[in-house]
């Protein structure tokens, strides 16, 4: 039974990686995106904030891409090299974040403003790689003008989407000048990250007819209708919140936005998931088609299971020790 099983327990794994990364990773770059926004020393507050996390946060990332290339080989062929150029520019976007990262904090001061420029240029090119990559997938790995202005498109969103999420983080893990800064980034952010989720939802039924009845025909759309309901619940909680804090940053839950964001994350990576299985490359290979030999993944789960636990473990550790409100990041 667990045979018949594997590829979809190897799609379950690779999913939850990747929507893990989008949130954890996603709020990191976000901070990165809004270093132009702030000045010298909130920026060293922001930086503080996820100083702990981020190199843990790109672990899951590592972890997604792994499990795409031993158990899925065909797809990891087919979807890397139609997104080979992209892929390239996040990598290189993720190197100089992580030189800048280290560099700021011991580089001269006068050197201060050009890594923190190098720490937003690395941010700005991983997000807007990433949504560039996320819009090709879901037109099936098809590159006409349309499909790459779609794909330019989302990668706009997602930088925004993004910087939204950063904002709330920041809410939850800062004070004083900065929280207040924070919150107004979010009130602004919101919407990029509400048209982001639209965009996607409105160009999906478009892939196939199959995922069109799945959206639209009865009884198929009502398995998706609690998606969009709760979707929008969501998004009234975040504006609310975002609101009574506005007017009272230190009355209400700092951590509400940052949570009722991630579980609208979520909520959208659920929806895709739904709409595209049980394709792995839409609409061009199934996960049972680009599965590995069952041998292979019965050996190869047995590696997740051991490594799963540890980066499980050590992230939430890490989060549990640096919890609460950052201070300054000090590296002596």
């Amino acid at each position: 039974m667990i045979y018949d099983n594997l590829p979809l327990i190897f799609a379950a794994l690779m999913g939850l990686s990747i929507l893990i990364y989008v949130i954890l990773d996603g709020f990191d770059l976000g901070v990165g995106l809004l270093f132009p926004f702030a000045n010298a020393g909130q920026r060293d507050q922001m930086v503080a904030s996820i100083g702990p996390f981020w190199d843990a946060n790109e672990t899951w990332l590592v972890l997604a891409v792994g499990i795409l290339l031993v158990a899925f080989p065909a797809a990891h062929g087919a979807i890397l090299t139609a997104l080979y150029l992209p892929v390239f520019i996040m990598l290189i976007g993720l190197i100089l974040r992580g030189v800048a990262f280290e560099f700021r904090t011991k580089a001269p001061k006068a050197q201060k403003p050009l890594w923190d420029s190098a720490f937003f240029a690395g941010s700005l090119l991983a997000s807007a790689s990433q949504g560039f990559m996320l819009g090709i997938y879901i037109l099936g790995l098809n590159f006409t003008a349309w499909h790459i202005g779609f794909a330019l498109l989302i990668g706009a969103l997602l930088t925004i989407a993004y910087s939204f999420i950063g904002a709330v983080w920041l809410i939850g893990k800062s004070e004083g000048a900065l929280l207040a800064r924070a919150i107004t980034w979010a009130r602004g952010g919101i919407w990029g990250a509400v048209l982001g989720l639209g965009a996607v939802s409105l160009a999906t039924p478009f892939v196939s007819e199959r995922i069109a009845d799945k959206w639209l025909a009865w009884p198929q759309a009502a398995y998706l209708a609690p998606l969009p309901i709760a979707s929008a619940a969501l998004m009234a909680v975040i504006y609310l919140s975002l609101r009574r804090l506005c007017v009272a940053p230190d009355a209400h839950s700092h951590w509400t936005p940052f949570f009722a964001t991630s579980a609208l994350f979520a909520l959208g990576f659920g929806g895709m998931a739904y709409s595209f299985y049980p394709y792995i490359v839409p609409e061009k290979l199934t996960i049972d088609q680009a599965a590995s030999a069952p041998e292979s993944l019965i050996i190869i789960l047995w590696g997740v299971a051991i490594v799963l636990p540890i980066i499980i473990a050590y992230s939430a550790l890490s989060y549990v020790i640096f919890r609460g409100k950052s201070r300054g990041l000090r590296y002596d």
